[in-house]
């Protein structure tokens, strides 16, 4: 657990040297003992420029946090940076140095630590090392910096509330509450990125049952055969689910119902994003003959599940996976990182086009308009960052060749309409970093442990389906007209949350994130 100082742990005195002058937050004291008798190791992560301007002395530093450790109760690490902003060095934040420090100091790695702070840089420093980040805003905060954070609390007790509360929900469940089964289905319909987020509660499934049996729908076949822990694939389109949906077909619903019944499942986990219900399908397992169906359901379920489970508003989606799997008796095993991971021996030689590893994947397109990049945007940093001395691939799908041939004419290869799911997995698995939207392909990158530069259209919210636990520099208005929408189609002309981006922030993101020229 990593926490800013000024204006998160105490009120914020600006080049404070002075121990007198240290009055910790209201509530300060009770929410960090909480975090203690959780068994959480606390670490404070701080910039005190106030060193190099001449303003204190480390004496003074070393009496001030003295005095914060005397209120607040002993830290297990503390991880300063003295630089001013001019030195530009890899420690200040938003860099990510303090954050991977302090997760070093405390035996652990940065993304499996959450960092609280109260302004912009501190959430740019948590994505940059792949952590989580919780903003507590204070009246100096500004409200651009509030609409980008992944999660916002109240004050400080609030954003432990949220810390705790994620990790109950998908702590493993008590001893006489786990699972062991024979053949258990497990559901997960929509697009590939769907189906990839969802991948931590599959294998915490599989963990617990001899056999994995995954529905999907076609758009998420390819990432489903990705999957660790999957032994069967059922694809089916659900007219509940899928967009554009099919007609309900009578005949289509039963031929489901046998085709459900046929795997002779012991159990069911219905896996859904926040704004669906399992419901529809939980009926057609139950007329399957499954005996036992757990779901994430705000609505009454009546008989139709036997686990009915529930997830606050602004999960990340893996960790909603995960919650559902905990609460149908799966959890990860512990020798499990509950991360985004893919089948790697699945995938296929990289076309040779892609040169040597090391270069940066542009993919401009998506299937969801208001998620891509705006052609113009992604022409202007092809040509900035092979400008400055990076190779740049462009990627995208079959029906995506004249813009990836657009863009790439600017400078980079075009792989355009050359690469499948798999394909793609294994072009971005070489390369040193991949400029996307929100789209399945930054999942991809997720899984694959290679940094990102997300070009963020707010209609979805950042915190659940922004990249998963891997670094990460989120850019675009977050706070634009189309901001939670769900627009599937830009309900702005000119697409101004993403059409701003200048290209050189594209640039720096890839400096912030270490990936060279």
């Amino acid at each position: 657990m990593l926490l800013d100082r000024d204006g998160t742990l105490v009120e914020d005195v600006p080049y404070n040297g002075d121990p007198e002058k240290v009055r910790p937050v209201p509530g300060a004291r009770e929410a960090l003992d909480r975090l203690r008798a959780a068994g959480l190791r606390l670490a404070v992560v701080t910039n005190q420029s106030g060193l190099a301007r001449g303003c204190f002395t480390a004496h003074d530093l070393h009496r001030v946090n003295a005095r914060v450790e005397e209120l607040l109760g002993p830290f297990d690490s503390w991880q300063i940076c003295p630089h001013a902003e001019p030195d530009r060095c890899g420690c200040r934040k938003p860099a990510p140095g303090l954050v991977h420090a302090a997760a070093r100091a405390l035996g652990t790695t940065a993304s499996r630590c959450v960092l609280i702070g109260d302004i912009g840089a501190d959430m740019a420093a948590a994505a940059a090392a792949g952590a989580a980040g919780v903003l507590v805003p204070t009246p100096a905060t500004r409200a651009a910096e509030v609409a980008a954070a992944p999660t916002v609390a109240a004050d400080l007790p609030d954003a432990v509330d949220i810390v705790l509360t994620r990790m109950r929900l998908v702590a493993a469940p008590t001893p006489d509450r786990r699972r062991r089964a024979g053949t258990v289905l497990v559901v997960r319909s929509d697009a590939a990125g769907d189906v990839l987020v969802t991948g931590p509660g599959i294998r915490a499934v599989a963990a617990g049952a001899r056999r994995v049996v995954l529905l999907c729908g076609p758009r998420g076949r390819a990432a489903a055969e990705l999957l660790p822990g999957v032994d069967e694939i059922v694809e089916w389109p659900l007219p509940w689910i899928d967009a554009p949906a099919p007609p309900v077909d009578p005949t289509a619903i039963s031929a489901l119902t046998d085709r459900l019944a046929a795997v002779h499942a012991d159990e069911a986990v219905v896996f859904t994003s926040f704004h669906q219900s399992p419901l529809p399908l939980a009926l057609l397992l139950r007329l399957a003959g499954v005996p036992r169906i757990s779901a994430v359901s705000d609505d009454y379920p009546g008989a139709l599940l036997d686990v009915r489970h529930r997830v606050p508003v602004g999960v990340p989606e893996p960790e909603r996976a995960l919650s559902l799997a905990a609460a149908a008796g799966y959890p990860l095993p512990a020798d499990d990182e509950p991360a985004l991971r893919l089948r790697t021996d699945r995938l296929p030689p990289v076309p040779a086009a892609a040169g040597a590893p090391g270069y940066v994947v542009l993919h401009p397109g998506s299937s969801v308009e208001t998620r891509a990049c705006p052609v113009e945007l992604a022409t202007r940093v092809a040509r900035v960052l092979g400008a400055a001395g990076h190779r740049v691939v462009v990627t995208g799908g079959p029906d995506e060749r004249e813009l990836t041939a657009r863009v790439a004419a600017a400078g980079g290869v075009d792989l355009g309409g050359r690469t499948g799911l798999a394909e793609l997995a294994a072009v971005i698995a070489r390369a040193g970093a991949l400029v996307v939207g929100n789209t399945g392909p930054a999942h991809l990158a997720a899984a694959l442990g290679v940094p990102v530069v997300s070009l963020f259209a707010p209609t979805v919210p950042f915190g659940q389906w922004g990249p998963y636990r891997v670094p990460t520099v989120r850019l675009g208005d977050a706070g634009a007209a189309c901001r939670d929408t769900r627009a599937t189609t830009c309900p702005v002309p000119g697409h101004p949350c993403l059409s701003a981006v200048e290209p050189g922030r594209v640039l720096e993101a890839l400096r912030l994130l270490g990936v060279a020229g």
